[in-house]
């Protein structure tokens, strides 16, 4: 998932002025703190300056007069980027020094940590490496956004314009292909990095993919008009691929590693505050806890099937023989979630939400893009009841035959997956920070990996001991999984283990198939070094200050107080939350309140 803040690591498109950014049906909304009216009036100045670059983020945030644009392509554009984050963030660092409340000061904090770390990102990146763009998967996705569902209709007409500016048909626009490749030439200089060479060559592969996807939503949608835009699109994609072969490829490089300078800034961007050495230490630990675990519930699994082998491999196959057919895994993780939803509200877990849950089983094109099940989460700014959606996949249709899934299309990866992507992980976490009305910086700015996945594992563990044994099991190996990233990838990206150990790791201890191994690996090599580590980091956060909580209120402590707190805060800073917790929760629960 990726935040409007982030959308500049995603740049791919034409330069917008900044315009006052109003959402959609603002009116209707109720009354806020004032700390938080204060602190918005600082962020909308965030808001503009980074949609005035890059307005797609601002479009997928909620922002509606952004819809169908596309972001600055030009050559100047990071200089003059830069130039005007500092002078904001001067302006910010001034704001400090008059302002009293101390969310509005955490809020000015959380712009300022933000904008520099993009500034840290953009200087680091243009001195160290090459720029090439994923054209085709950035064109779909950013029309996707419009043309879905979760979309309010007015806004789809939209995505034509988008189109039509990608392709360089709308008036005064280029191609975004022949930007891109402009860009790329303009960042070539003495001793610069390629990307990753593997990276390269499957982001060509994948264009026929993203070509047949995004004409696909034009059909689904009823876009009429776009036939020429389409095409026009059909011939730039495919002329892209034959000159990212041609020129691209040659200057790639064969070690997918980062310099450490720019992983450790990747680490930093997720939430990840800890020496990687560390971080590495204590998730060893942690594997070898959770796969005792695993290893003492195989033989009760295989007791209650009748099957002979008790290791865990042999438990494994069986649970995983258990497929369950393409068209009946909806309405099979549709029960599964209404039977965990009747377990939070028997054991009084967190307070549900009073609608019933969105999910859909995933397109081809969006199972190219991101093969693992995953939230899709609501519009957060103007939202006039547009919720998140659970989207399933069941395989990455672009990927060889070797390299098949069979990771989450049975009924025990089920209770597990539901658990942190649907309720009570992603989709109600979305749903409370939209619900909430937290301020936009809390909103739009201190979002982070460790926040948001951290939230998700933890979710998993609540429900954990609510599942049946089988479930039980493939949460352990979900939780074995986010325990090996946190060792993996930055031993991969440190130099301090081959490819080949990972994946042994991840095939012969962890179980898990050709297919997810590979993503993994590629993961944590070129995809988003540095992010995987976040889920156990922030895991482990969040369940030691459950602990600190339960001992500090002892029989005082409530489960569903607890954890609807933590929902109330929105996606703020771990640290934030704790804070939080020990001075408001905590005093709170001890007054009787």
């Amino acid at each position: 998932m990726k935040t409007f803040a982030a959308a500049i690591a995603l740049a791919t498109a034409s330069a917008l002025p900044a315009a006052p950014l109003v959402a959609q049906d603002a009116a209707e909304t109720p009354a806020t703190p004032d700390w938080v009216e204060t602190s918005n009036a600082y962020t909308q100045k965030a808001i503009a300056l980074q949609a005035s670059f890059f307005p797609t983020g601002a479009s997928s945030a909620g922002y509606e007069q952004y819809d169908g644009l596309v972001n600055d392509m030009s050559l100047d554009r990071d200089e003059r980027y830069v130039a005007a984050s500092r002078a904001l963030i001067a302006e910010y660092e001034a704001a400090k020094q008059v302002e009293t409340n101390p969310y509005v000061l955490q809020d000015l904090q959380i712009l300022i940590d933000s904008l520099e770390m993009d500034n840290e990102r953009i200087e680091l990146s243009n001195r160290e490496t090459l720029e090439f763009a994923e054209v085709g998967q950035a064109m779909f996705g950013n029309i996707g956004q419009l043309l879905s569902d979760q979309t309010a209709e007015h806004r789809r007409a939209k995505a034509l314009e988008l189109l039509q500016r990608y392709t360089g048909l709308w008036p005064d626009t280029q191609p975004m292909t022949e930007l891109a490749k402009a860009r790329f030439e303009a960042s070539r200089g003495e001793g610069k990095m390629g990307p990753y060479r593997v990276e390269v060559e499957e982001s060509v592969g994948k264009i026929p993919t993203f070509v047949a996807g995004i004409r696909e939503l034009f059909a689904k949608y009823e876009i009429e008009g776009a036939d020429e835009a389409l095409d026009a699109m059909e011939a730039q994609l495919t002329d892209y691929g034959e000159w990212t072969t041609a020129t691209v490829v040659p200057a790639a490089r064969t070690d997918p590693r980062l310099p450490e300078e720019l992983y450790a800034l990747r680490l930093r961007e997720v939430g990840i505050e800890m020496d990687p050495r560390e971080a590495m230490s204590r998730a060893r630990r942690g594997f070898y806890e959770i796969r005792a675990q695993m290893e003492a519930l195989a033989p009760q699994i295989a007791a209650k099937y009748g099957w002979e082998e008790t290791d865990m491999a042999s438990v494994m196959a069986g649970l995983k023989a258990m497929t369950i057919p393409n068209d009946e895994i909806e309405d099979f993780y549709r029960a599964v979630n209404a039977k965990l939803e009747a377990q939070i509200r028997a054991h009084d877990i967190v307070s549900l939400p009073d609608y019933e849950m969105n999910m859909r089983v995933a397109s081809q094109a969006e199972s190219a893009a991101q093969p693992a099940p995953h939230m899709r989460p609501p519009r957060l700014i103007g939202n006039t009841g547009e919720q998140g959606t659970f989207v399933l996949t069941v395989g990455n249709p672009t990927a060889s035959a070797e390299d098949a899934y069979d990771d989450f299309n049975f009924p025990a990866a089920s209770w597990t997956l539901s658990a942190h992507e649907a309720r009570p992980g992603h989709e109600m976490q979305f749903a409370a920070l939209v619900a909430q009305g937290v301020s936009l910086a809390r909103m739009l700015y201190a979002f982070n990996s460790v926040n948001v996945e951290g939230w998700a594992l933890y979710a998993e563990a609540e429900m954990l001991p609510h599942e049946p044994i089988e479930g039980q099991f493939i949460a352990q190996q979900f939780r074995l999984l986010r325990a090996a990233r946190a060792f993996l990838d930055p031993a991969l990206n440190l130099g301090l283990m081959s490819r080949a150990e990972a994946e042994r790791i991840l095939r012969e201890e962890a179980l898990f198939s050709p297919g997810m191994t590979k993503q993994e690996l590629d993961r944590y090599q070129f995809r988003m070094p540095g992010q995987a580590g976040s889920y156990y980091y922030g895991y482990r956060k969040l369940i030691d200050l459950r602990v600190e909580t339960e001992v500090a209120l002892g029989a005082a402590f409530n489960e569903r107080a607890f954890n609807d707190f933590l929902l109330s805060q929105g996606i703020i800073p771990l640290d934030l939350i704790a804070k939080a917790v020990r001075e408001e929760f905590i005093p709170s629960q001890m007054a009787g309140g």
